[in-house]
């Protein structure tokens, strides 16, 4: 079974300065260092709903959750911060976490460090990206798939949580 790496994303929403380099490498600026803390704490309030949900309702009632809460959680912290949160993966459950091409490249580059051996807990990546007219500070970290992630995210889900329908805000439903 291949496992792939879940990633969330945060995206710094605002022009940056004229002296950010589109694919510098990591180095402790300001912005990597709040990625980094955003996403930890992105990290932390996820796994506290979804261990409280597994033990409350199973794996079943951790995907409600999930759907449920995760939206809410990646939006409160987006609105508290000014960043845009989101999480996305290869192998998404709901069609609007799917990657847009930059998480795709991203992904892919993280399944390939994979490959060669590099652990999953120390990969990340930023780039300064121009969209919209707007120089914007792009960062991805990968989060290991755990056993307990697998009963959701595995290629081996029990049936009745492999036809659960996740249903999209826009009304739209896909099965795992």
């Amino acid at each position: 079974m291949r496992i792939r790496p879940l990633a969330m994303v945060l995206v710094l929403g605002c022009p940056l300065s004229a002296n950010a380099v589109a694919g510098e490498a990591l180095q402790e600026t300001p912005l990597l260092l709040k990625a980094r803390s955003l996403t930890k704490e992105l990290g932390g309030a996820l796994k506290k709903e979804l261990k409280a949900a597994l033990k409350r309702e199973g794996p079943a009632g951790a995907i409600e959750t999930c759907h449920l809460k995760a939206p809410d959680i990646t939006k409160d912290l987006g609105d508290r911060s000014g960043w845009t949160v989101r999480r996305t993966s290869l192998k998404v459950r709901n069609l609007e976490d799917a990657p847009d091409k930059w998480e795709l490249k991203v992904l892919e580059m993280f399944e390939q460090r994979k490959a060669a051996g590099e652990p999953l807990e120390h990969m990340e990546y930023s780039d300064v990206v121009v969209k919209g007219g707007k120089r914007l500070f792009r960062y991805m970290k990968a989060i290991p798939t755990r056993k307990v992630c697998l009963q959701c995210h595995g290629a081996d889900l029990k049936s009745s949580l492999a036809q659960q329908p996740i249903e999209s805000t826009n009304g739209a439903q896909m099965a795992a």
